[in-house]
């Protein structure tokens, strides 16, 4: 017996039976009890294609991200000159990439300037002019900055959304950026993909607005009101109809605190009135800066805004510390525990559109997995009597081998929690071609050896050896490119990519040392004199 052909029989036997163990829990509908407490019950994964599910493609607004951070900037120039006692009239976002200071006297622009330089170094400081006998500073965004914070929202975005579908509880799912700001969301297998799409497009913008206390919100129209200032409504439910009322509210348009300074935020129940509301906490900045608000407006009206809408706008009755606050507004169960979610997840740095929403039904999925099933049958049955007919008792090991290829291959997927896709089937399907190819390969070097002379074990081992290197070229630059498709493909183009990786490799031991195992173990027990090839 050739040295070192115990091992190899004993590994292909190992993994053959690991493979089976893995693929069990894919082919038996239900597993025995004893089963699922020691052994792998995992299965494989069906990607969209197969099972039906949600395909959403979705548009951020980026030039709102750039507008929000402006705001902030602004509100935070604004708290620096006032804890500094310098005198301002106005400080706001002017258009898209403007922030406009109206100062008194120049004496203090020049020491906001100062401010600015050391605070904003990224930010660009425009020459100072007079208007209306004021002294105005304007600070703008460069267009670098800009574009990166644009960029960075996307990014930003495609994470929150993620967050988003790992709480909803999708297996599975495909997030993905597609050019400058759109993101692929695929979602298998959902089963109420009309709230998914809710929680995922939602922007979740939450604010804190402090009320014009100056203005009727009754007689308020949005030609009457200041540009600081804007009309939102709030929204009640009435528990005991479900009516939902509308109340138009006078706000101030820039938001002293944001979603972005929240840690965590859960649902609780009001023990008076048994109705549940959402509880927040506030990371150590926004502690701070709620802290300082609520100190400064006692006994004003503080409106909490998500969306662009009123969900409370309660009295500040004194001064809250500690970054805990609350959110009710006559929610169901169901609402305030979406909103929990979406603000635990995090708000969205910017508004996204949902441009393309397409849903693919289960029977579609079923049809695809049996036209892709019968192709490959149909794929590797030819493969099949080919090989007999052409390699007569050699072909019938490289069927073996191919075989053993399809059932390592599933296993392996079972066992790394891949996702199939119909572009995966037809890697397999292309896989059948290679593992026979590489046989071909080396049947043609054996045939040339036995043309020399050699006798049966000197041909085979003399084939193997020649043809080592060019299956290897040929295998190594296949996966550079399953490589390169995995890096940068999405969806379905990474389904496949998988499938190819893990065939390639595979078929590289089944080809090299699973049918070499087979001619060594007939050629050593047997007195082979002459072989069928």
């Amino acid at each position: 017996m050739p040295k070192g052909l115990n091992w190899r029989p004993l590994l292909i036997v190992a993994f053959l039976i690991l493979s089976v163990v893995y693929m069990t829990p894919t082919l038996v509908p239900k597993l025995p009890t004893w089963w699922s407490g020691i052994l792998p019950k995992e299965k494989i994964h069906l990607g969209l294609d197969l099972q039906g599910g949600s395909h959403i493609i979705l548009e951020v607004d980026t030039p709102k991200a750039v507008e929000a951070a402006l705001d902030l900037i602004s509100t935070d120039i604004e708290d620096s000159l006032t804890s500094q006692t310098l005198r301002f009239k106005r400080i706001a976002r002017e258009g898209g990439d403007k922030v406009k200071i109206t100062l008194y006297d120049k004496g203090t622009a020049e020491t906001v300037q100062t401010l600015i330089k050391k605070k904003y170094p990224e930010m660009e400081l425009m020459p100072q002019f007079e208007e209306g006998g004021f002294t105005v500073v304007q600070v703008r965004m460069d267009e670098k900055v800009a574009a990166d914070r644009k960029d960075k929202a996307v990014s930003q975005a495609l994470e929150t959304i993620r967050n988003r579908v790992d709480q909803f509880g999708v297996s599975e799912p495909i997030i993905a950026r597609e050019g400058l700001n759109h993101i692929v969301v695929q979602l298998p297998g959902i089963k109420d993909p009309k709230r998914a799409i809710e929680l995922i497009g939602k922007t979740a913008r939450l604010e804190f607005k402090l009320l014009d206390e100056n203005v009727n919100p009754a007689t308020a129209t949005p030609g009457s009101i200041s540009e600081d200032s804007e009309i939102l409504l709030e929204k009640r439910t009435d528990p005991a109809t479900g009516a939902v009322t509308e109340t138009p509210l006078v706000l101030k348009k820039k938001a002293i605190i944001t979603g972005d300074l929240l840690t965590d935020a859960k649902v609780r129940v009001d023990s008076q009135f048994n109705q549940p509301y959402v509880a927040i906490e506030f990371n150590s900045t926004g502690a701070r800066l709620f802290d300082q608000v609520t100190a400064a407006n006692v006994g004003k009206r503080f409106a909490v805004v998500l969306d662009n809408t009123i969900y409370s706008a309660p009295v500040i009755r004194e001064r809250i510390s500690g970054g805990s606050a609350q959110i009710s507004g006559s929610f169901t169960d169901k609402d305030a525990a979406d909103l929990a979610l979406v603000l635990r997840a995090g708000s969205l740095p910017a508004p996204v559109k949902i441009i393309q929403n397409v849903t693919v039904g289960p029977s579609l999925g079923q049809d695809s997995i049996k036209k892709g099933l019968t192709a490959g049958l149909i794929g590797v049955l030819l493969v099949v009597v080919f090989m007999a007919i052409y390699y007569k008792v050699c072909g019938l090991v490289a069927n073996y081998g191919m075989v053993l290829n399809i059932i390592f291959l599933m296993g392996a997927l079972a066992a790394l929690g891949a996702t199939l896709t119909l572009p995966g089937i037809a890697a397999i399907v292309l896989l059948v071609g290679m593992s026979v190819d590489a046989n071909v390969l080396i049947f043609e070097r054996i045939r040339e050896e036995l043309r020399l002379g050699k006798p049966p074990i000197a041909a085979v081992d003399a084939g193997y050896d020649k043809a080592f290197l060019t299956i290897m070229d040929s295998h190594v630059t296949t996966l550079i490119t399953a490589a390169v498709l995995f890096q940068f493909g999405t969806g379905p183009v990474k389904g496949f990519a998988v499938s190819l990786s893990l065939g390639i490799i595979i078929n590289l031991f089944t080809s090299l040392v699973a049918t070499k195992v087979v001619f060594d173990f007939a050629l050593s027990r047997m007195n082979v004199k002459r072989m069928s090839i």
